[in-house]
């Protein structure tokens, strides 16, 4: 089965071609031909509004179609994805097997000739079109086909009276399809496909609601922003292809660890580059503003962008080029200081939001920074421990939000929640199981990776900053604190106490449908075992960590073994964690499930500049405003108005005057010369007519008299000159 690997990304791209097409045909249709029970003036606006499908519902027959070809494609895309993983065999990979499926020879590089003065094996240079299987993409292609699937399980119930139920469809099957190409690629280029791919696709879907300023203005951030780290992934390919002479991983990684010295003065700067891309993808800072925004997609999209693709994508690159990054101290170094900053940075702007979706992003973006901060320290394994338990933990929360958002009709405001853990019982449930899942209480799926993380960072050494790995993890353990905190003071919020809501909205609270709770029931059970795989002391135990060992090193950037902490530290480090989780759950439950909020508003009277700040999100999207849109944009344009209007405008103006000039000298030339010798020919012929023609009177005797001088004349001249 392992040769049918390339279906599992065709059948996503199938159902997008299928969904796409249908709707495409079908909204046209119904747009130029509106149902007989359709108004009049509903219907003249649906043929010629620019967002006429806002006005037009899906038929059933139609909708069943999107339905079974949307959720349909995604399930036979995971059963294959599986049947390729245990063809090939588990235990296999976890020894190093690996299948590469050439699909064809895509671009052709030209010839090597292996002169010595360019990289590369010699022979024809190319890139294949080829898909690779090994225990890191089975990780990957694994978790994103299942939880996909369950989120357009869950997107049926959730977006059922949606108009444009179909485009969503197809828009999240391209999402699909997309990520498993990343995931699957077997060099850089096929990646580069994959990652524009999600790119694209979370512009469509963020901006899914595209007749909403709002929502199109955050999908256009969020593709504007992702150029801007796309940029340095692009300078990053083309290093590897300068480097290496080639963009297959394969060749470039065992090149690259066969003689690293030949290559170490430039991998600074290649991984680097690719990190850029990482840090735009995965929301890092500085880049990190497109993510919140993301939020004004619908629920089921923000799932499958924060637990299952594109935030993801960043970090499984960083650990797909592991050994180019372990070659680089000084990236890794980068890599893990901005992860911290970044997991510490959104977590305390996670405390003062309110509304139920920006928490929850927030708290990835914190979360993509503990992952970075583990491949940073050198715990790739680690970092992709946590991947894999925040997909299902973080999916779980997403979906949660959704049902209560559709149980209260669209309300995401956490001060006009409460009292729903009796109204939405399985949403409550599963809702809190994965809270403390990501709070990394004892036994859930977080408190296995995260705890992973926090021990990785803490055995952490840099040569050139002995000191900052304490730092670190000074930092992502109180980080750890934050998370629980404000992730408990949500659940607070939204399902303790009273209903703070309308009358209306308190009438109307219902739990969700059975495709939307099931999903939430199957997420929150993986959140409570996804993390025993990862467990090191139990018999046979950190199974991940072996299944990965032969594409990821468990622990790259650990200081020598005899200075390892004893099995008594590394215990202390684990009540550390688990305490501060702890304490942060308290003091959200004592402040907002059992008090009024009175402490908190205290604190941010008693602070207010500092409560500013952190609601706002210190101000960074107003910053860039202010630098780059109003500054380098507006104030550029501005700039680039004076420079065509005095520098640029010479050229054409130079121009114009003499143009002008030369136009007055011709009409002079041509007056005066020209026209001057034509009419004075004719002028001196005209007096010379005019005098001959007042000798002709018609008298005889003024000829005779004429006669007679010129005869006299004659006659004088004889005699003259004789």
């Amino acid at each position: 089965m392992r040769d049918l690997l390339w279906l599992v990304p065709v059948f996503p791209l199938a159902g997008f071609l299928v969904n796409g097409i249908v709707y495409l045909f079908s909204h046209r249709t119904r747009a130029a031909h509106p149902p007989a029970d359709q108004p009049a003036a509903e219907s003249s606006q649906a043929a010629g509004h620019p967002h006429a499908h806002v006005h037009l519902e899906t038929r059933p027959r139609r909708k069943t179609l999107h339905t079974f070809v949307g959720t349909g494609s995604v399930a036979l895309s995971c059963v294959f994805a599986f049947g390729a993983i245990f063809d090939l065999g588990i235990p296999a990979l976890a020894s190093g097997a690996h299948h590469v499926l050439n699909l064809w020879r895509w671009i052709p590089l030209g010839v090597n000739q292996a002169t010595g003065q360019v990289p590369g094996p010699p022979g024809e240079w190319f890139v294949d079109m080829a898909l690779r299987l090994d225990s890191l993409s089975a990780l990957m292609i694994g978790f994103v086909t299942f939880v996909g699937f369950l989120i357009h399980v869950y997107s049926v119930g959730y977006m059922g009276h949606e108009a444009g139920y179909g485009r969503y469809f197809a828009y999240l099957n391209l999402f699909m399809f997309s990520m498993l190409t990343l995931v699957l690629a077997s060099n850089f280029l096929v990646m580069f496909v994959g990652w524009e791919g999600v790119g694209l696709c979370s512009y469509l879907l963020i901006g899914y609601d595209y007749h909403k300023k709002f929502a199109a203005d955050a999908g256009k951030k969020a593709f504007v922003v992702n150029r801007i780290g796309d940029f340095g992934f692009i300078l990053g390919i083309f290093g590897v292809f300068a480097l290496f002479g080639t963009l297959d991983f394969g060749q470039v990684f065992a090149a690259a660890a066969s003689n690293p010295i030949a290559y170490a003065p430039w991998m600074t700067l290649v991984c680097l580059c690719l990190f850029l891309g990482a840090v735009g993808k995965s929301a890092q800072v500085p880049l990190h503003v497109w993510l919140p925004d993301a939020m004004a997609g619908p629920t089921p999209v923000s799932a499958l962008i924060h637990a299952a693709t594109m935030v993801t994508a960043g970090v499984y690159m960083v650990a797909r080029c592991n050994v180019l990054f372990r070659l680089s101290p000084d990236s890794l170094l980068v890599v893990a200081v901005v992860g911290g900053f970044t997991a510490l940075f959104a977590a305390t702007i996670g405390l003062a939001q309110n509304d139920i979706k920006k928490v929850l992003a927030y708290s990835t973006v914190s979360q993509l920074g503990y992952m970075f901060l583990a491949c940073g320290v050198g715990a790739f394994v680690a970092g992709m421990f946590h991947v894999l338990t925040h997909a299902f933990f973080k999916a779980c929360l997403f979906l949660g939000s959704g049902s209560v958002i559709h149980a209260l009709g669209g309300e995401q405001d956490l001060r006009r929640m409460g009292g729903l853990a009796r109204k939405i019982p399985v949403t409550y449930a599963t809702f809190l199981v994965a809270t403390l899942a990501i709070s990394g209480v004892p036994l859930l799926a977080g408190f296995f990776s995260k705890d992973a993380i926090l021990a990785a960072v803490f055995e952490a050494h840099f040569p050139r900053a002995p000191w900052l790995p304490k730092l670190l993890w000074m930092a992502a353990l109180f980080t750890a604190g934050l998370t629980a905190f404000y992730m408990f003071r949500l659940v607070s919020l939204a399902f303790y106490g009273t209903f703070r809501g309308t009358p209306e909205q308190d009438a109307h609270v219902h739990e969700s449908p059975k495709s939307m709770t099931v999903p939430l029931v199957i997420l929150a059970f993986l959140s409570i075992v996804g993390g025993w795989i990862g467990i090191p002391m139990l018999p046979g135990g950190d199974r991940i960590g072996r299944f990965l060992a032969p594409v990821v090193p468990a622990l790259a950037g650990a200081r020598p073994a005899e200075h390892a902490p004893a099995v008594s530290l590394e215990v202390a480090l684990m009540a550390a964690s688990v305490g501060i989780a702890m304490i942060g759950l308290l003091l959200a439950y004592l402040w907002y499930a059992k008090g009024d909020g009175g402490v908190p508003a205290r604190l941010a009277a008693r602070f207010p500049a500092v409560y500013r700040a952190v609601e706002n999100k210190y101000f960074v999207d107003e910053a860039y405003d202010a630098l780059f849109v109003e500054g380098l944009a507006k104030g550029g344009g501005r700039f680039l108005w004076e420079v065509d209007a005095t520098v640029v405008d010479l050229i054409p103006n130079g121009a114009a005057a003499v143009t002008r000039g030369a136009s007055w000298l011709s009409h002079f030339f041509d007056q005066y010369f020209v026209d001057g010798a034509v009419n004075g020919v004719a002028d001196s012929l005209q007096g010379g007519f005019r005098l001959l023609r007042r000798a002709q009177t018609g008298r005889v005797q003024n000829y005779a008299l004429v006669m007679g001088a010129g005869l006299f004349c004659i006659v004088a001249v004889y005699l003259i000159f004789r």
